[in-house]
């Protein structure tokens, strides 16, 4: 065959292929529009909703700081206007307590789903634990737990828990509780603190030998701990009584 038959019948298949391929664009033209038109809506959401998360993170982190200042306010008489420590005050310990906590959950109950309402959460249940109120307490640190998972908020609410469950006189959840916190030895919180804290609870449940047990394990797991110093006054403590 001659070069120039060759390159004539290259050139129809090359517009035999271009046809075939306008033709395809043209019966999906439809198709690929409305491919375009969602993933332009999908890329706006995304965009609406970050500034919308943003917004909503910023209000939230503003209420905090709020109610975190009523709880580092002052308690005592008021300064004279214009002193440099001039600033919110309260009377008594409790009234201030009362006052932060309304604001704290303000925050955790309009911004429940962002790190500043988990936060105000978990600071409310500590003052509930503050006014004597450890069942209420108990109620918030479950939410935050719930919410929260395996965060540190989660942790921390865990052991708040627990704490919470010893003021209510419920050693067996609370036992249970700690025993649960010791078995995470990746977690945030430290091991030898918490066997420190079970140990004491057994104490409280009149079970001294399984109190005995918490105490020797940070003696012995954790010999360089800064607990250990802790450990070994409450098995003299136990050898006492």
């Amino acid at each position: 065959m001659k070069r120039h038959e060759r390159q004539h019948l290259k050139d129809n298949e090359l517009a035999h292929l271009a046809s075939a391929a306008r033709a395809g664009v043209e019966a999906r033209k439809s198709q690929i529009t409305g491919i375009i038109v969602a993933i332009v809506v999908i890329l706006a959401v995304a965009i609406g909703y970050t500034a919308w998360r943003g917004r909503v993170q910023g209000r939230a982190g503003t209420l905090l700081a709020e109610a975190m200042a009523v709880q580092d306010a002052r308690v005592g008489a008021p300064e004279a206007p214009g002193s440099p420590s001039a600033g919110p005050s309260y009377a008594t310990e409790k009234e201030k307590n009362e006052a932060a906590l309304a604001e704290l959950k303000a925050v955790a109950d309009q911004y429940p789903s962002t790190d500043a309402g988990l936060f105000a959460r978990f600071r409310a249940a500590g003052v509930q634990m503050a006014l004597g109120n450890p069942k209420d307490a108990a109620v918030s640190y479950q939410q935050v737990i719930d919410r929260g998972g395996d965060n540190i908020y989660g942790q921390m609410a865990r052991l708040g828990m627990a704490e919470a469950q010893v003021r209510s006189g419920e050693f067996d959840k609370a036992i249970e509780t700690y025993k649960a916190l010791a078995q995470r030895n990746e977690g945030p919180l430290p091991v030898d603190g918490i066997l420190v804290q079970l140990g004491r609870t057994y104490v409280e449940a009149g079970k001294p030998s399984d109190a005995q047990q918490a105490f020797n394990r940070v003696v012995q797991e954790f010999p360089e701990s800064s607990f250990v110093g802790e450990a070994r006054r409450e098995l003299e403590a136990l050898k006492k009584s």
